[in-house]
């Protein structure tokens, strides 16, 4: 019984995030359609922002994970070469997702 509650808790915040998510593309489909209607075409939207912005969302939560949980190094009995252990893989691997979105952005960046 005591499992249950987190299961709900993590269930319910998952189902209201992708709910919103889908919600909004729901919102935007119909606006789409009702220009079409209207014989206009939506304004085009630079892919290269959304990437920038993206990229600096994923690198700093990435930052923060990794920041987080550099203290478990520490804390764990195992000698790890400058206390960077597995578990620092969580905040690793999304602050260089994070950092490749970025430069991504400047690289592909047109003046």
């Amino acid at each position: 019984m005591d499992d249950l509650i987190p299961v709900i808790g993590v269930s319910s915040v998952l189902i209201i995030i992708f709910g919103f998510v889908g919600f909004m593309r729901y919102i935007r489909y119909k606006e789409i359609l009702a220009l079409a209607e209207k014989g206009l075409v939506p304004p085009e939207q630079k892919a290269t922002k959304g990437i920038l912005r993206w990229g600096v969302v994923i690198a700093a939560l990435g930052l923060a994970f990794t920041l987080g949980l550099y203290p478990f190094g520490f804390v764990t009995g195992e000698e790890f070469p400058l206390h960077i252990g597995p578990w620092m893989l969580i905040g690793f691997i999304p602050l260089f997702l994070g950092l490749g979105l970025i430069l991504l952005h400047y690289l592909t960046e047109k003046e």
